[in-house]
């Protein structure tokens, strides 16, 4: 009977997810106090699987500040705390200007140039979107193009939509890249490094591969606009993105500092906890110096607490499905599919995370296969760390294939359209579509190469 009420919790709960009628945050905290009051209160009479669901005690346990160790299942404060300090510091970046400044230099360094422009700005996309949350980055991102688009007379959209792919696949190279593998990180005990040296190797050749695609795809179309553009043109300066220079140096400088943390995280012994908490108090600190105690204040603001509620009502769904046995039934559901075998097994995982990421949201469904991977590798024999990476990657990449894979596709598409740039299905799907399913491919190859 548990396993029952766990199954159709969880199914109606992703159902709502994916209707969007209702905010995802109090779906999944309706769907988490189902599972407590349901599953674990009525079914199983179970208040030891409340508690360790909840998984309170584990702000007290040493090693969720230091050596961290896998997480236990319930709710993983870890990725909480760290999602938290993270959007503390963005917001304090974005207050100094840091990110404008960024795009309007590089606009200069290639003369405003647009077929440079395109390239630069994926890499940029890309490279940012492996520290800094994708939503962010295309925020921003979207938005400078847009303005660009309009004083350079060319058609955004193109440009908008390689940058959205490239935060995607940015995302899939680190640990604090995109919000599966965070999850992934932190629930299986991963270092920034193992995630640098496994999907970031994988996601530099795909990201190789995707600059040329997208070269080809609208060089012509963004070198036409050129011919129309006035030469009378006045170029914006990047220094005024600057309004407060103590604040932007500041925050620069607690950036690089985060970014080292986490590169060396796995040998100074600081878990993503301690570093989110570090990332959030530095930057509150500095803006404060810089810019006084209201202005720190308002850094808060910056906190997306919907998406933090959403985290948590999701960790405790899907602990409802892992304390019941039905993750464990799933496992062995694929085991079977695959025949033991290993290529079949990481292709089905890698294929499945992919195509499903293109139309439900990513994050339930990592944190969801998470433990399924694990019961996979428990019964096969198979090397868990293959399957984790395949599992990063498909959600990650698969995400990139239509308008609504993932929350940096919606925020992306979303700024264009406020600027009066509206992108079709039809005309997203022509590029982003191929484009994912090359990369998809060439991650099962590589995977294929190195793991077995």
């Amino acid at each position: 009977m548990d396993k029952v009420c766990a199954i159709v919790i969880f199914v109606v709960m992703f159902g709502l997810i994916i209707w969007d009628r209702f905010p995802r945050h109090w779906v999944t905290l309706g769907g988490g106090a189902a599972v407590l009051l349901v599953v674990f209160g009525l079914c199983r009479h179970s208040w030891t699987d409340v508690w360790q669901t909840l998984n309170l005690s584990s702000f007290f346990h040493t090693d969720f500040w230091y050596r961290a160790s896998e997480s236990s299942g319930g709710i993983n404060w870890s990725t909480i705390v760290f999602v938290a300090g993270m959007m503390v510091m963005v917001a304090g970046m974005a207050q100094g200007g840091i990110f404008r400044w960024l795009c309007l230099k590089i606009a200069g360094w290639v003369h405003y140039r647009t077929v440079p422009l395109l390239m630069c700005f994926m890499l940029v996309s890309a490279v940012l979107s492996m520290f800094i949350d994708s939503i962010t980055v295309l925020l921003f991102l979207a938005a400078v193009t847009a303005e660009l688009a309009q004083l350079l007379c060319f058609d955004p959209i193109p440009m908008i939509l390689a940058e959205i792919f490239c935060a995607n696949l940015g995302g899939s190279a680190t640990m604090c890249g995109d919000p599966p593998n965070i999850i992934i990180g932190t629930t299986l005990g991963f270092s920034f490094s193992d995630f640098l040296a496994n999907t970031g190797v994988i996601a530099l050749i795909c990201l190789a591969v995707t600059v040329l695609y997208f070269y080809f795809c609208f060089r012509r179309g963004l070198a036409e606009s050129e011919k129309k553009r006035p030469a009378d043109i006045a170029y914006p300066d990047a220094a005024s993105a600057v309004t407060n220079r103590r604040a932007f140096y500041g925050c620069g400088i607690v950036f690089l500092l985060v970014v080292a943390l986490l590169v060396t995280h796995a040998q100074t012994g600081l878990t993503v906890s301690a570093i989110g908490c570090c990332a959030a108090a530095l930057t509150i600190l500095t803006v404060w110096l810089t810019a006084g105690g209201k202005t720190a204040f308002h850094l808060f603001k910056g906190i997306d607490y919907k998406t933090l509620l959403f985290f948590i009502g999701l960790f405790v769904a899907v602990s409802g499905l892992q304390r019941t046995g039905c993750l464990d039934m799933l496992a062995d559901g694929i085991n079977r599919l695959s025949g033991g075998s290993g290529k079949i097994m990481l292709a089905i995982i890698l294929w499945i995370s992919a195509v499903a990421s293109a139309f439900i949201d990513n994050i339930p469904f990592a944190a969801t296969m998470v433990p399924v991977i694990h019961s996979m590798a428990a019964a096969q024999g198979m090397d868990l760390n293959a399957l984790a990476w395949a599992l990063s990657l498909g959600t990650d990449l698969g995400g990139s294939a239509t308008p609504i894979g993932a929350s940096a596709n919606v925020v992306g598409l979303s700024v264009a359209s406020k600027n009066g740039y509206k992108v079709t299905w039809g005309r997203y799907c022509r590029y982003c579509a191929p484009a994912t399913m090359l990369a998809v491919l060439i991650s099962m190859l590589c995977l294929f190469v190195r793991y077995l």
